[in-house]
């Protein structure tokens, strides 16, 4: 008898059928199971009624004249169609004459275009509000103090310049900041392309509690907090959200009291422990999260942590925008030896961190314990210069590892959203 499984891919799913017999567990988070009770909206409005630390956004709002709101790119699935509304009309509320900027928070990616915008936040904001995209490289940027790692901390002079700085965003397990959301909107969200390379530095990623799950002692988290404080954002608007994008918690108020909030109800819902296995199957949770191989890493990381040393890890990732990054891809490209190129980030200073250099730190490490098939729409060419191996459906992937692994009745883990679930 056979176990039907759906797995998120794209913006669709992929069905799965395993033997029972080999299935040895699926994990998944409570966040598809958990109800809140309440709509999405009342869960916000009421966020934002009962703030961390902080007087309400309305009464923050008064006498600012220069206001600024981040928010995410369009590689994070944050749905501003129902936050940014409220955001921006308690704001107003506080002032009605604000003068609002909602800046783009790309970090270090592509810049988000004007499809993608008006899928973020529809066409009356993008038509009335003003948004702009950070660059990393462009700035402008002012210098805001060094951190106690060392990393001079430079940050998007327009967020530096308002009178009240807010960011919205979501919190998901994170696998080497710990947790997204929070101060991630300030580092790397707005900073220059240098501050957020000494962030990602190969020291730093290298560090144990750089992991998921993990903010005590994490270098990279600690290094983000100093520069959200120093940027002087005043609050925050957080969501959780299930597997289909909808929002089942919400956190307002000060950067780290509210923060710590979303990361205490989310990490009740998705912490699991690990079910080692020959082969792990796991996706990016769909889109917008799996358009590239690059940030398909983060569900691999899940899936290498519940997948036996030696084992394969399939993931189903649809990829339609490629690589995703062009150093990243380089690097493996450049390099067939996995090892050696691990060899060569590890001997890399902070100041000398290149872009994609903490993805491909990282990526190497799985490599080099697994072997790794990829479902995907990317080219072929591409997958296997990435040194994985190409396949084009599940089911030929299952036989693909049962012939790497030289097993007929290998045991099977499927973590059906691996970026929702932190293994430990």
């Amino acid at each position: 008898m056979n176990t039907h499984l759906s797995l998120p891919y794209g913006k669709q799913h992929l069905s799965l059928e395993l033997p029972k017999e080999c299935l040895h567990a699926v994990i998944e988070s409570q966040l598809a199971s958990y109800s809140p009770g309440k709509s999405q909206e009342q869960i916000v409005e009421e966020a934002l009624a009962q703030p961390h630390g902080t007087a309400s956004l309305k009464e923050l709002a008064f006498g600012c004249k220069k206001v600024v709101i981040i928010t995410s790119d369009h590689t994070r699935p944050m749905p501003s169609r129902i936050t940014m509304p409220f955001l921006l009309e308690q704001i107003r509320l506080g002032n009605p004459q604000a003068d609002i900027t909602i800046l783009v928070a790309t970090g270090c990616h592509r810049a988000t275009t004007k499809e993608e915008l008006l899928e973020r936040f529809g066409q009356e904001i993008v038509c009335r509000e003003h948004i702009v995209v950070h660059d990393c490289d462009q700035g402008p940027f002012a210098f805001v103090g060094t951190s106690p790692s060392g990393n001079r901390i430079e940050l998007n002079q327009l967020a530096l310049d308002a009178d009240l700085l807010l960011a919205e965003g979501f919190i998901e397990p994170h696998f080497f900041a710990g947790f997204s959301g929070g101060r991630k909107s300030i580092l790397p969200g707005i900073a220059s392309r240098a501050t957020v390379m000494f962030n990602h530095s190969a020291r730093n990623i290298q560090h144990p509690s750089s992991t998921a799950g993990i903010l005590s002692s994490n270098p990279i988290h600690q290094d983000m907090v100093f520069a959200a404080r120093a940027s002087g954002i005043r609050f925050i608007l957080n969501v959780i959200l299930n597997e289909k994008k909808e929002i089942i918690g919400a956190v307002a108020g000060d950067v780290e009291m509210a923060h710590e909030a979303g990361v205490s109800f989310l990490s009740s819902l998705c912490r699991r422990s690990p079910k080692p296995s020959d082969i792990v199957i796991t996706t990016n949770g769909g889109y917008p999260l799996d358009q590239n191989i690059y940030q398909s890493v983060k569900g691999m990381t899940t899936a290498a942590a519940t997948c036996r040393p030696g084992g394969v890890i399939i993931m189903a990732a649809r990829c339609n925008d490629g690589h995703g990054g062009e150093e990243f891809y380089r690097t493996f490209a450049s390099e067939p030896d996995t090892e050696k190129i691990l060899k060569d980030i590890l001997s890399r200073k902070e100041e000398e961190t290149i872009p994609d250099q903490w993805q491909s730190q990282i990526f190497c490490d799985i490599l080099l314990s697994h072997t790794v098939i990829l479902v995907s729409e990317a080219p072929r060419e591409m997958v296997e210069t990435l040194h994985m191996f190409y396949s084009s459906s599940l089911k030929d992937a299952l036989c693909q590892a049962k012939r790497i692994l030289g097993q007929e009745s290998p045991s099977v883990t499927v973590l059906p959203d691996g970026v929702s679930v932190i293994i430990a």
